[in-house]
């Protein structure tokens, strides 16, 4: 299976070890999740956000572009294509102001495109997904908002995002999994390590 992640961390997926002011809890999930896919033979096909130096701002060009449901950006347009490619996809980001970073928005902005990932049949009605291969997505956030405030009082607002308003309003329904990270700067080391250890025995089931 291909399988696309789409990593946003400002230290890059290189950041995994338990450094001080180097590391990153989500690169350490990122090197769990690639370890687990690895033991199954499954293709990676890793997108690093900020190594590839992405723009997430949204230009006046390429807008005029999207609307004409045609892409300007050379390397939006092979996020696109490796997009297509893809059977499953992961994203990897921690939860800032309860939403994602920047640059993974503007990846959904820029790179999930009318015409090219999507088409509106009718407007108001469910738009028809273009990924011929896609089997299912995966999402691990991390974060310090508890859990608990984060599902019942702030409502959830990442998988209302990126699951209801992205995913499901394409017509993907079915195989979308949320995994949630909160409090590890907090934890112990060996607490944090068997999450990674759980991490990646879950994705070498996949």
């Amino acid at each position: 299976m291909n399988v696309l992640i789409v990593f946003d961390h400002p230290y890059g997926a290189s950041a995994s070890e338990n450094v001080p002011h180097q590391r990153s809890y989500s690169a350490a999930l990122l090197a769990s999740v690639m370890r687990g896919l690895t033991t199954k033979g499954h293709e990676i096909d890793l997108v690093d956000l900020h190594k590839d130096g992405f723009n997430p701002v949204m230009s006046s060009e390429e807008l005029a572009s999207w609307r004409q449901k045609t892409t300007i950006d050379p390397l939006v347009i092979n996020y696109q294509q490796r997009l297509i490619a893809a059977d499953h996809i992961i994203f990897i980001f921690p939860i800032w102001w309860e939403a994602m970073p920047a640059l993974t928005k503007g990846f959904l902005d820029k790179v999930f495109a009318k015409g090219i990932v999507y088409e509106e049949i009718k407007p108001g009605r469910p738009f028809k997904c273009l990924l011929p291969n896609i089997k299912g997505v995966s999402l691990l956030t991390v974060m310090n908002t508890p859990d608990f405030f984060y599902r019942w009082i702030f409502g959830n607002p990442i998988t209302k995002i990126l699951f209801r308003g992205t995913f499901r309003k394409m017509g993907i329904r079915e195989n979308l999994h949320w995994y949630n990270y909160t409090g590890m700067s907090n934890r112990s080391l060996d607490a944090r390590v068997k999450y990674l250890d759980k991490t990646e025995q879950r994705f070498a089931l996949l």
